[in-house]
């Protein structure tokens, strides 16, 4: 009968920590912070290459009002095999595009991703990317934190 008791209270005492455990796991999973507070995103196309099999190149406007200085260090578009940011800089007294380090904002940043300027390039576009459709746009900054956006894929001769 005293092992009764004692079995007993231990499993009551057991499931009282098991009930503690679970709802502080489930506030931990609700206060986990989705996207980049003050990042919004305008204007995004991903332009479909001229030749199949060449890489697209993603263009977009990026507003930045958060508090926090960070800087995007990666970019992924769905349906694509490899992605870099780019930029055009002077080398040698011509104009080259290459692969950017990380891109810096602050409270206040606007930053076009545009022809001649920032892009993204993505590499090994899916058969299913197709004018017309949508792909989600995926960046990445210092810390881990993502801010996701869906781009409207066009053809090559569409406005870029």
């Amino acid at each position: 009968m005293k092992f009764t008791r004692i079995a007993a209270a231990g499993l009551l005492a057991s499931s009282l920590v098991l009930t503690a455990c679970g709802g502080e796991a489930e506030q931990a999973t609700e206060a986990a912070p989705e996207g980049i507070p003050g990042m919004t995103v305008e204007n995004a196309r991903l332009v479909l290459p001229p030749v199949a099999g060449n890489p697209a190149a993603v263009y977009f406007d990026l507003d930045y009002e958060g508090d926090r200085a960070l800087s995007i260090r990666r970019a992924d578009v769905t349906g694509a095999e490899e992605t870099q940011m780019h930029a055009y800089a002077m080398n040698n007294g011509k104009m080259e595009m290459g692969e950017t380090m990380p891109i810096a904002i602050t409270k206040g940043t606007k930053i076009a991703f545009e022809p001649g300027g920032y892009h993204i390039m993505a590499f090994g576009l899916a058969d299913t990317v197709q004018a017309g459709t949508t792909v989600e746009v995926t960046l990445t900054v210092s810390g881990g934190d993502k801010y996701s956006f869906d781009a409207e894929v066009r053809a090559a001769g569409d406005e870029r």
